[in-house]
């Protein structure tokens, strides 16, 4: 008697995004320590694209808005989908962030829009970075700011 062979799954039935627990996310270990108010994260979801679980951290506390990098529109509008179905999520909405001649960089964003214009530091303060986090950020901005002096015996070589 020959097994019969078992059904094939095919991209089909395949669901372009899954949830999971947010410790499952590959980054849940890297964006801990930066994220301010960490009680966030027991309202957080991994979401899974392509294989790949990826933290969503909700607003709240001094996090006004989250963004994710998605890439295809399908799957942008997936994930919108699947964020707007849970509290803390609020606003979903997707943005394509690349030129028009190549189309499939697509992000969704949640909570508030982040300003136009805005400092690194503001940026780490709008996502809800940690305070490290923003005094690096300064840090940052100092150093491109301060012109360099550079002269022929600062470096080996002369280089």
């Amino acid at each position: 008697m020959k097994p019969h062979p078992s059904p094939q799954r095919s991209e089909a039935d395949t669901p372009l995004v899954t949830l999971l627990h947010a410790r499952e996310a590959y980054d849940f270990e890297f964006v801990t320590p930066r994220l301010h108010d960490r009680h966030l994260l027991d309202s957080s979801v991994a979401v899974r694209v392509f294989r790949a679980p990826l933290l969503a951290v909700p607003v709240g506390g001094r996090r006004r808005g989250g963004c994710m990098d998605i890439g295809p529109v399908e799957v942008a509008l997936a994930v919108r989908h699947a964020l707007s179905e849970i509290p803390g999520f609020p606003n979903v909405r997707i943005r394509l962030v690349s030129p028009p001649y190549e189309p499939n960089n697509w992000v969704v964003e949640w909570g508030e829009r982040p300003p136009f214009r805005i400092t690194g530091s503001d940026r780490v303060r709008f996502y809800g970075g940690a305070d490290h986090c923003i005094a690096e950020a300064d840090a940052v901005a100092e150093r491109r700011a301060v012109p360099k002096h550079h002269s022929p015996a600062a470096t080996p070589c002369g280089l």
